[in-house]
């Protein structure tokens, strides 16, 4: 009897969630306030980081804004404030170091209080093969884009779970749905940063901190200057991104609670959705075909000196 009403109740709540998710994709889910909320965002210096600032300044957020940037992030800082930021406070910070990131951590704690949105935003690339890339860029890759998520969850994460609120926002990519010519290193560390998310994510929910949200981005190529010089065989269908555009993408998915955001939304669910049930040969075809096998043939990235 037990095991038929939990199969029932389960079947009731599949169905309900899958209606639910069905009308979202009509009505637009209600927007949190995040006025007052103590956001943290890595990599704030410029490109992503520096936009989602902006935004999260005209919210009225008390922003924390962490980069190696020293010069950057002046002007990150400078900019927020005249988008209306009252609270900013800018920390030099080597993410890729977990003392580091421990020891700033607790600076933060002490001078601003506890962190309610964490953006792990920064991220580096190589865009070499394999075998060209330099061991030290590989483990810088995987320091940066992976670990140093493991390190601000275990510095913030605790004092949201005390109180049941809280909200983490993972800058993965499409990369980490989907391996890629010359990025082995990069799209190993957005695998791994998707997954380790989705697992805080769940371990949350089973400890019934259901007042923690997750919201993992897996957007495709941004014109951050990043990925200079990559191009699309269909720029219509797979675009380089505006930033302007995804990070208003981002705070719009952190307000109304979304698990996760994919950019452009319609073509990567359908592409990673025929990546899960097409045999392996026809999805290289597709890969070849929309030109994501030679898209970093052209990749440049930022300038030495940036």
């Amino acid at each position: 009897m037990n095991f038929f009403l939990e199969t029932l109740k389960v079947i009731g709540l599949f169905v309900y969630y899958l209606l639910e998710s069905l009308v979202f994709l009509v009505v637009p889910r209600r927007k949190k306030n995040v006025s007052g909320e103590i956001v943290l965002i890595t990599g704030a210096a410029s490109g992503i980081g520096r936009c989602l600032s902006l935004k999260f300044a005209r919210l009225g957020a008390t922003l924390v804004l962490w980069d190696v940037n020293q010069e950057g992030l002046k002007e990150t800082v400078r900019l927020a404030r005249e988008n209306g930021a009252e609270r900013v406070h800018s920390y030099i910070c080597d993410i890729s170091k977990r003392q580091d990131v421990y020891r700033v951590a607790d600076q933060v704690k002490k001078e601003v209080g506890d962190v309610s949105i964490l953006v792990n935003n920064a991220g580096i690339v190589t865009g070499k093969t394999f075998i060209d890339s330099p061991d030290s860029l590989v483990e810088k890759t995987m320091e940066v884009n992976t670990m140093a998520h493991f390190w601000t969850y275990k510095a913030f994460l605790p004092a949201m779970i005390a109180t049941n609120h809280g909200h983490l926002v993972s800058m993965a990519s499409a990369a980490g749905l989907c391996g890629i010519t010359r990025l082995s290193d990069y799209c190993s560390s957005k695998f791994a940063a998707i997954g380790f998310a989705e697992s805080i994510d769940i371990e949350m929910r089973s400890l019934g901190k259901t007042g923690i949200k997750t919201t993992i981005v897996c957007p495709v190529v941004i014109n951050t200057g990043m990925f200079d010089g990559i191009k699309t065989k269909w720029p219509r269908v797979l675009p380089v991104l505006d930033p302007e555009y995804v990070a208003e993408k981002i705070v719009n998915a952190v307000r109304q609670n979304q698990e996760l955001l994919l950019i452009p939304h319609s073509i990567l669910h359908v592409l990673f959705a025929l990546k899960s049930i097409l045999p392996v040969k026809a999805t290289v075809l597709l890969m070849d075909y929309f030109g994501i096998l030679h898209a970093m043939d052209t990749f440049k990235g930022r300038p030495k000196k940036e």
